[in-house]
């Protein structure tokens, strides 16, 4: 096993190893000297929509709400398991890139992370 030096998070001193881990102390950052010659893989950045499971959503597709979702100034809730049809996908800018319409509640603004492709 390779012997590093310095966290690669916070670049302290004070690190050990716990088996095949190395881990930081001070910023509690765990990872294997195997791992630390590779690359970290990152999702890609393409600017597409995807939903929690990382299906691509398209405008006009049917989804499935899979977490509880309070409305902000309202006593309503979107259930778990409500499925919405027909969304539109938006920029919104502050995260909420789907706009809908749910029966009994209106028009709203999901985010992505909180849906299922149906």
């Amino acid at each position: 096993m390779q012997d590093p030096t310095h966290c690669p998070k916070c670049n302290s001193e004070n690190i050990y190893s716990d088996g095949n881990l190395w881990i930081c102390p001070e910023c509690s950052h765990e990872w294997s000297a195997l791992a630390s010659s590779e690359q970290p893989v990152e999702a890609p950045q393409d600017n597409l929509v995807r939903d929690a499971n990382g299906n691509v959503l398209n405008d006009g597709d049917s989804v499935t709400v899979i977490k509880e979702l309070r409305i902000k100034g309202s006593s309503s809730a979107v259930k778990v398991g409500t499925k919405v049809k027909n969304i539109r996908l938006t920029d919104a800018g502050d995260g909420h890139d789907i706009a809908c319409k749910i029966d009994g509640i209106g028009a709203i603004n999901l985010k992505s992370e909180f849906v299922r492709k149906a």
